[in-house]
């Protein structure tokens, strides 16, 4: 039975998941703390190592534990440490795998959310057994990881793989976090959706729609998509839109690297048909014949809550012994 378990860690700007989990992925315990809660990554990874031991213990002890896996932002594979990451407090370059190793005494890997997400797929879920695919995660930001021949692409220096930052509309919408002028994030996130709803809104002052009933500041994505289940022109043209630009991003990728399928996850993927028919309209329009109808467009199936731990789990496993 010894070491037939893995920790799987994923660390967000807001909060932190962590849980135990074996070979068929399966968690068999788990918890979440505030990551934003700490100042300094040493308190942080004090509070850790005390919730994450008490799980440790309920599974036997350290000795049936493989490795520990982190998925976090801006996180490098190459060299385990956090580099520069805009969304957490701790500032600059953090050697986060050495010092999780440190304390637990357990060999560490490291690298960034979207990442753990694609090995998660390959590992546990829609992707077992594929060589070539891409996973996009479309949430409040557009993640992505590719692999291909059997490998998550991490290019020379650990950061492959930033889909979500490819300028689809040259000199289109402001990303307030980058500074970059039309990339795919500010158009296909559920706060691009936002974005594009309020952008009709204003541009077309008589047309009706449900979401004129509320605030600029009370609109989101949920909102969007309660209006165009409710048949709403204007909401409904927003997922329209949306696909657009994400269905001919897709095309760019598939061009690129000619993967099996796209795995899409988060939550704008709940939109269902009313943004994946245009999604696969527009991938398909703009693809070369040798292309076409070959790229199956998949949900994932793993569950939206466990799925970062899952991801995150699966890097243990590619440990040497």
């Amino acid at each position: 039975m010894s070491q037939q378990l893995a920790v799987g860690i994923d660390i967000g700007g807001t909060n932190t998941k962590f849980g135990i989990v074996d070979r068929r992925g399966n968690i068999l315990c788990q918890d979440r703390m505030s990551t934003k809660a700490h100042e300094e990554v040493t308190m942080f990874l004090e509070e850790l190592h005390q919730r994450l031991s008490k799980l440790i213990d309920q599974v036997g002890g350290i000795e049936n534990i493989k490795g520990i896996g982190v998925g976090a932002p801006n996180g490098n594979y190459y060299t385990g440490n956090i580099e520069y990451a805009p969304n957490l407090r701790w500032k600059g370059i953090v050697p986060l795998a050495q010092m999780l190793e440190e304390l637990f005494g357990l060999p560490t890997v490291l690298t960034n959310d979207a990442n753990a997400a694609a090995l998660g797929e390959m590992t546990y879920g829609t992707a077992r057994g594929m060589k070539d695919f891409i996973t996009i995660t479309l949430g409040t930001g557009v993640g992505s990881g590719i692999v291909a021949n059997g490998q998550l692409i991490y290019g020379h220096d650990g950061f492959a793989g930033e889909l979500g930052h490819v300028i689809v509309i040259p000199g289109g919408r402001l990303h307030p976090g980058t500074g970059a002028h039309g990339s795919l994030e500010s158009y296909a996130s559920a706060t691009g959706v936002t974005s594009t709803a309020l952008e009709l809104l204003e541009a077309r002052p008589n047309e009706e729609s449900l979401l004129r009933n509320h605030t600029a500041e009370e609109i989101d994505s949920k909102m969007i998509y309660e209006a165009a289940i409710k048949g709403d022109k204007l909401a409904i043209e927003i997922y329209e839109y949306t696909g657009k630009v994400l269905g001919e991003a897709l095309a760019n990728f598939v061009m690129f690297s000619s993967p099996e399928a796209i795995v899409l996850f988060g939550g704008l993927t709940q939109a269902g048909d009313l943004i994946m028919r245009p999604v696969r309209e527009h991938m398909e329009k703009n693809l070369l014949p040798i292309f076409q109808n070959k790229v199956k467009l998949l949900f994932s199936e793993l569950k939206e809550s466990d799925a970062a731990i899952l991801g995150a789990s699966a890097m243990a496993w590619e440990m040497k012994d």
